[in-house]
C-alpha cells in the first residue's frame, strides 16, 4: 500500500474559517483539494458555495452523490448539468437530456465503444502513445502534461472519429481554450469558442454528407442516419451531439495522465513493481482513477424541494457531484486516501460518473491510460518530477503541467 505525497499543511489549516461554504476557485496544489474534501466529508458533506452566478450546492460523500445519480425522478440533467454553467450555445445530447430523449443518442454512441471495437483501435492508440512518449524519454526530460497528455487525445480521437490529425489537433487546441475560459467564467470567450466548435462539428457533418462513410464504422454517420420512434434525429440535435462528443473526450485525459506520473514519482517501488509485472497495470490505472479522477463539476438540478444530509435544497438549484471527493469516501473505500492495488470494491468508483449518464467513452479512456502507463514504464528505468506542478482549476481536477526527468531503460 502506498500513500500519495502530502503537503505539510493539515486539512483543518486549509479550511480555516470555513463554516458551511467553500470556495471552488481557491488556488490548489496537488494535494490541497483532497485534504479539503476529506475535511468536508466529515464536517460539511452537503455544502453551499456562492460562486458562479448565484451559487450552487456540492455533495462530498459517496452516498449522497449516488443518491442524486440514481434519483432521476428528483434530479434532472436537462436544466444545469455542470458547475459553472457553460451551455450557452445550445443543448447537446446526450448529456443535456434525460431519458427517454437521452436514450436515442446513447444507443447509437454505445455501439462504438464495444470491446471488439476498442480492441481493433488499440494498436493505433499504442502507436500514438509511443510516437509522443519516446522523444521525451530519449531527451531525458519533458513535461508529461504539456508535451504528451495535451497532445495524445487528439491523435486517438482522429483515429476514432475518422478525422484528419490536423483537424483533431485544432479541436484539441480550441477545446483547451474553451475549458480555460469556463474556469475563469469568461462568458464572452466561452460563447465565441463554443460557436467555433459548432462550426467544426457542422463541417464534419457536411463532409460526411458529401463523402459518405459506412455508418457501421463512423459515429458521425451513424448519428446522421439514426431514428427515434420512426423519425430521424433532429439535425440540430445531431449537430449538438457531434459537438459534444468531439470535445468531451479531449479534456479528461489531458488533466488526468500527469496525476499518475506525479504519484509514481513519489513511489518508485510501485513503479518498479508495475515494470516487473505489466499485467497489474490495468488495476493500477483503475486505482489511480479512483484516487485522482478529474470530474468534480458535473451537476444535476433539483426538480423539487429535497433534503440531503439535513439541508434543504430548493427546486431549480444546481448540485455539483464532487466525484473527486466521493471516490475517497472512507465509508465506502476504507483507507480511501491511500493507493491499494488490491482494493476489493474498486469497481464502485465514480471516476466516469454513474447511472444512465456514465461516460460512454470510458472503455476508450481506459485503453488510453493503460497504454500510456505501460509504455512509459517499459521504456524507462526511472522517472521523477523535476519542477513545479501546475494544477487545473474547477470544474476539472488534475495537472496542467508536470515537468519530468526520465531515465531510459536499457535496450
Amino acid at each position: 500500500m502506498t500513500t500519495p505525497p502530502q503537503d505539510t499543511g493539515s486539512a483543518r489549516d486549509l479550511t480555516q474559517g470555513l463554516t458551511q461554504d467553500f470556495d471552488p476557485r481557491a488556488p490548489e496544489t496537488f494535494t490541497s483539494a483532497h485534504a479539503l474534501y476529506k475535511e468536508m466529508r466529515s464536517s460539511c458533506p452537503v455544502a453551499h458555495s456562492t460562486a458562479y452566478d448565484g451559487g450552487f450546492w456540492a455533495l462530498f460523500r459517496y452516498e449522497d452523490v449516488k443518491r442524486v445519480l440514481d434519483g432521476r425522478a428528483l434530479f434532472t440533467t436537462s436544466v444545469q448539468n455542470t458547475v459553472p454553467r457553460f451551455a450557452f450555445t445550445g443543448r447537446r445530447p446526450p448529456l443535456h437530456f434525460d431519458p427517454p430523449e437521452h436514450t436515442a443518442y446513447r444507443r447509437v454512441i454505445n455501439r462504438f465503444f464495444t470491446r471488439d471495437r476498442m480492441a481493433a483501435l488499440e494498436p493505433r492508440v499504442r502507436e500514438s502513445a509511443v510516437q509522443l512518449l519516446q522523444p521525451l524519454i530519449e531527451a531525458g526530460e519533458g513535461d508529461v502534461s504539456i508535451d504528451y497528455a495535451q497532445k495524445f487525445p487528439a491523435h486517438v480521437f482522429a483515429a476514432f472519429f475518422n478525422l484528419p490529425t490536423e483537424l483533431a489537433e485544432l479541436i484539441k487546441e480550441i477545446s483547451a481554450a474553451y475549458v480555460a475560459a469556463i474556469q475563469i467564467v469568461d462568458t464572452d470567450n466561452v460563447v465565441r469558442l463554443s460557436r467555433r466548435l459548432y462550426q467544426i462539428a457542422q463541417a464534419v457533418i457536411d463532409e460526411r454528407r458529401a463523402h459518405p462513410l459506412d455508418p457501421g464504422h463512423d459515429l458521425t454517420s451513424a448519428l446522421m442516419e439514426a431514428e427515434y420512434e420512426g423519425e430521424p434525429l433532429p439535425p440540430d440535435m445531431v449537430l449538438g451531439c457531434v459537438r459534444q462528443l468531439l470535445v468531451t473526450g479531449m479534456v479528461a485525459p489531458s488533466v488526468f495522465i500527469g496525476n499518475m506520473f506525479v504519484h509514481l514519482s513519489g513511489d518508485p517501488a510501485l513503479a518498479d513493481l508495475l515494470r516487473a509485472d505489466a499485467s497489474r497495470v490495468p488495476a493500477a490505472v483503475e486505482e489511480f482513477l479512483r484516487l485522482y479522477g478529474p470530474y468534480r463539476g458535473m451537476a444535476r438540478t433539483a426538480r423539487e424541494d429535497v433534503t440531503i444530509g439535513g439541508r434543504l435544497i430548493r427546486a431549480g438549484e444546481p448540485i455539483a457531484l464532487v466525484y473527486t471527493s466521493a471516490n475517497r469516501d472512507e465509508r465506502v473505500f476504507p483507507d480511501g486516501e491511500t493507493f491499494r492495488l488490491d482494493r476489493p470494491n474498486l469497481a464502485r468508483h465514480l471516476a466516469f460518473g454513474g447511472g444512465v449518464h456514465t461516460c460512454p467513452g470510458a472503455p476508450l479512456a481506459r485503453i488510453m491510460l493503460v497504454t500510456t502507463l505501460a509504455e512509459a514504464l517499459a521504456r524507462t528505468s526511472a522517472f521523477e518530477v523535476s519542477g513545479e506542478i501546475t494544477m487545473a482549476r474547477w470544474a476539472e481536477w488534475g495537472t496542467n503541467s508536470v515537468p519530468m526527468r526520465f531515465t531510459a531503460a536499457a535496450r
